[in-house]
């Protein structure tokens, strides 16, 4: 194996020189560098990754706690910040903490015992106060929290903005009668995209109807029994805002199972826009949340805030993505 001391013979350099290139510790000049890295190429030299992180005390890895594993909308926004690490020298390492704050706590601690120089939170159950006094042993970005400290940035996107338009879009459509299916009734988004539903309602002039308003979960089994309450119920309703797209498809196969068709018998409008969204049977009108680009901020965000860099992030916003599931009534 190609050792420092090697590539600092052949370079004409000493050893420390090419340790503080390769850590980035200091500078090195110009005609130094290039000796160095030529080098390197000619020798294929391959740092000992971990004796560099010993005596740096930098693992040069990024802890990420996602909520699912398996969740199209988590791995949009995973895949996002895989990308922003890409060519840093950092490596993402992921844990889920399955919507449970205990379990979130545990997932962190065994991050910070693995020396991850950053955290990237996506959601989840922790209050702001744990997070802001986890920041205090490594610095944090959080997604879906309102978070300014010198070491935890959190930012949301705008679900209250992005309900309204739905409902507008709907509204806009002939529809009057709307039910919708909330997301988890202690979960923030949930209850900005029910607020969201509430006053453009009361916006239009259209009163509210308690019971075109059916508890969900964000899954697609609670769309499915939702619609289900909702068509036993005997409430007229033309259209349908599901809180999520999962919900969405939930509903969805609750009308077909009842032979309802989508859209010309009911409206559906979704949440999200999942990849799959386009390609439902009719392709779902949505809500997008841009969530590659949410893991591309945060991915930057977190690698800024290791450098003790000014976060300069240009947070992404939603828009309404029109389809095919929504049909104009008279």
């Amino acid at each position: 194996m190609v050792t420092v001391h090697e590539v600092a013979r052949v370079a004409g350099v000493s050893a420390a020189t090419v340790s503080r290139f390769l850590n980035g510790t200091a500078k090195v000049s110009e005609e130094k560098r290039q000796a160095i890295e030529s080098v390197i190429e000619k020798l294929n030299y391959k740092p000992n990754v971990l004796a560099q992180n010993l005596k740096t005390g930098s693992s040069r890895t990024i802890g990420v706690l996602t909520q699912s594993l398996v969740s199209g909308y988590f791995a949009d926004a995973m895949a996002g910040i895989d990308e922003a690490l890409q060519g840093t020298g950092y490596a993402p390492l992921i844990v889920s903490g399955h919507w449970h704050a205990d379990e979130e706590a545990e997932r962190i601690e065994l991050l910070i015992a693995r020396r991850v120089d950053g955290l990237v939170i996506l959601s989840g159950k922790l209050k702001d106060a744990q997070i802001l006094k986890l920041s205090q042993r490594v610095p944090i970005v959080a997604f879906g929290r309102d978070l300014s400290s010198p070491r935890a940035y959190g930012f949301c996107l705008d679900n209250y903005w992005g309900a309204c338009e739905a409902v507008s879009y709907l509204i806009e459509q002939g529809h009057r009668n709307i039910a919708f299916i909330t997301g988890p009734s202690d979960h923030q988004d949930a209850l900005a995209r029910l607020a969201g539903y509430r006053d453009t309602l009361a916006k239009h002039g259209i009163k509210e109807q308690q019971q075109l308003i059916v508890g969900g979960d964000f899954q697609e089994s609670s769309g499915l029994l939702a619609v289900e309450r909702l068509l036993e119920s005997g409430q007229r309703f033309s259209a349908i805002f599901c809180a999520n797209d999962l919900t969405a498809y939930g509903a969805r196969l609750a009308l077909y199972r009842r032979g309802i068709r989508v859209p010309e018998d009911i409206s559906v409008i979704g949440f999200d826009d999942l990849h799959s969204s386009m390609y439902t049977t009719p392709p779902l009108t949505t809500v997008r949340q841009p969530l590659f680009d949410v893991g591309k901020c945060l991915g930057r965000a977190i690698v800024k805030m290791i450098g003790h860099e000014m976060l300069d992030i240009e947070v992404p916003q939603l828009n309404l993505v029109v389809r095919e599931s929504v049909k104009r009534v008279d």
